[in-house]
């Protein structure tokens, strides 16, 4: 299967450091990669409501704004989480395209799990914090989900800006962004398995 990277923007803005230096990372890539940009804050899911205790309910098929993410995240081969950095986690577009996952998981027809096993799951994010360890909250919630759908979790690009542009000053990131994509990503566990 050729390599398709999906970038699942998660910021409220356009063109902010965290979707800049998810750019300089895709650039990186050969060719014939195929790349496909949606940006959360333009295809707004409406909030998560979990049924799962509802013993009588059908999730339906996924339409719209959803069915748009959804299609686009199966046919991924690489997803890429692009979020700022907030409160120490995901941004609150980001956490929602990933509770709809919960959903996909049990909507009928959707193999979502099993689609997704073996693919790969990136994170991309922008801190204001000269220490990267703010962000381990942030890397806990991509690896564990790689983890729990028995994805490959390349780890998460860190860079550092807070005004618009500011990333692009961190050389070290800019460094790192060249190769992020180029290395080859284990099969995400959780910290707690042998």
């Amino acid at each position: 299967m050729n390599r398709r990277f999906l970038f699942v923007l998660g910021s409220s803005r356009a063109d902010g450091n965290t979707e800049t230096l998810a750019r300089r990372a895709a650039d990186q890539l050969p060719a014939g990669v195929e790349q496909h940009w949606l940006s959360l804050a333009e295809h707004p899911l409406p909030d998560f409501t979990d049924l799962r205790r509802d013993g009588d309910h059908v999730r339906p098929p996924a339409a719209g704004t959803e069915g748009t993410l959804l299609d686009a995240t199966l046919a991924a081969t690489d997803i890429v989480i692009a979020s700022p950095l907030y409160w120490y986690s995901v941004s609150a577009l980001t956490k929602r395209y990933l509770d709809h996952w919960s959903g996909w998981l049990r909507t009928p027809g959707v193999d979502f799990k099993a689609t997704l096993s073996g693919r790969t799951l990136w994170g991309v994010t922008a801190l204001a914090h000269e220490e990267p360890e703010v962000a381990d909250p942030l890397i806990g919630t991509l690896n564990h989900t790689a983890a729990y759908m028995g994805m490959r979790f390349g780890g998460v690009l860190l860079g550092n800006g807070s005004r618009p542009g500011d990333v692009l000053n961190d050389t070290a990131a800019l460094t790192r962004a060249k190769t992020f994509f180029a290395q080859e990503a284990p099969f995400a566990r959780f910290p707690y398995e042998g």
